[in-house]
């Protein structure tokens, strides 16, 4: 189980720097948002994020954010991961401690930041927030975890520290408008 978690937080480290785009706001909720429905889930995000479902790193999807100019290396992004937890007995908080510990064995100068336990509606999920490095990049992450049906989903929003304020808005936007289905 351990290695499937490692494995899991490694693919929040996606740095993504790839051919500039044109810069565009994104700065609150733009009315065309599009909408990526599957057969048990479904997630908001705005025209002008890409969307890959390729599965790179183990991902069921990452949603990734325009370049803001020439010299940005680093695409904001959302991704999700399934993962089978059957046989395992694993609750939500004990994959809540789990993942905790891997945050602060596995990534370099992690803090974590806010740790809480969310009931919005239909579905409990966790939410943690915590901070760390990859490489050059000095990274914020934001986790939603839930338990399902003996899966775990987990919603990450990646982001560069110094830009958070910049993609802040918009990222809860698009975490919140996750919804899974029975």
């Amino acid at each position: 189980m351990t290695k499937i978690l490692t494995a899991l937080l490694l693919c929040t480290f996606i740095a993504c720097g790839q051919t500039p785009q044109s810069t565009k706001s994104i700065k609150g909720i733009k009315p065309n948002w599009k909408t990526l429905e599957e057969k048990n889930y479904s997630i908001q995000y705005p025209a002008d994020w890409e969307s890959n479902q390729s599965g790179q790193m183990g991902t069921t999807f990452f949603l990734f954010s325009p370049l803001s100019s020439d010299q940005d290396k680093f695409r904001e992004n959302i991704n999700l991961l399934i993962q089978d937890l059957s046989g395992h007995n694993i609750n939500l908080d004990k994959y809540t401690e789990i993942s905790e510990e891997q945050v602060k064995t596995m990534i370099t100068n992690s803090t974590i930041i806010e740790s809480k336990r969310v009931n919005n509606g239909p579905e409990e999920f966790h939410r943690i927030i915590y901070t760390g490095d990859q490489g050059i990049f000095h990274l914020k992450f934001e986790q939603f975890y839930w338990i399902k049906n003996d899966k775990a989903y987990v919603l990450t929003f990646t982001c560069e520290q110094d830009k958070f304020s910049d993609f802040s808005e918009v990222g809860e936007a698009i975490l919140n408008s996750f919804i899974l289905k029975d």
